[in-house]
């Protein structure tokens, strides 16, 4: 019993400590860091449910922050050595290669995706799951770095991205690329939903 009241306070401790990093890092630049706090359970576990696990390649998560996300990832059964973390925050990536030592972090700004993973060859990646803030940052932007992720990804994998707004993230081009929404998550704070965009083969 004391073995487990322990363990209960350490993930107490260290999930506080997570929040402490969020919102230092959120008051130092909220235009990268994009949210208070970390994902919820609920919301981390949706975006990941989207990944193609039986497609062969990795996976590339984009603004991966503390590992909320992460977590969720290699509970769906995605390896390690499977996940390529890019992430621009620095002191976060210092975290991410303390807690995922098998897994590539790639310390880099998304939004020069192509550049920044030069040497992950063109149509490769079976999935891409993003926690990038894209409200901050303007439309042609946020369809750039979707038409990078396109790039790298086989035909028809899917680019998972969550948000807290009532409209698309990246507003869809019909003929050019689909996107699926999932429902509201309303146990996340703020309730947000999961969007799902493929590039139309």
């Amino acid at each position: 019993m004391l073995e487990v009241s322990t363990r209960k306070v350490r993930g107490f401790t260290a999930k506080m400590a997570d929040e402490i990093r969020f919102i230092r890092s959120w008051a130092e630049n909220p235009l990268t860091t994009g949210a208070v706090s970390p994902s919820g359970p609920d919301l981390t576990r949706r975006m990941a449910a989207y990944i193609e696990a039986e497609r062969p390649g990795q996976v590339l998560e984009i603004g991966p922050g503390t590992g909320v996300v992460t977590h969720s990832i290699l509970e769906r059964g995605i390896g390690p050595e499977r996940v390529i973390a890019l992430e621009y925050n620095d002191n976060f990536c210092r975290l991410l290669r303390r807690r995922y030592p098998d897994m590539q972090v790639v310390e880099g700004d998304a939004y020069r995706l192509r550049e920044t993973l030069a040497d992950v060859p063109a149509g490769s990646l079976a999935s891409i799951v993003s926690s990038m803030p894209l409200f901050s940052r303007p439309k042609e932007e946020r369809r750039s770095l979707l038409f990078q992720a396109f790039e790298l990804l086989q035909p028809g994998a899917p680019f998972i991205q969550f948000s807290y707004a009532m409209v698309a993230p990246i507003a869809l081009e019909p003929g050019v690329f689909t996107v699926e929404r999932s429902g509201w998550i309303l146990k996340n704070l703020p309730p947000a939903r999961v969007w799902v965009y493929r590039k139309t083969v």
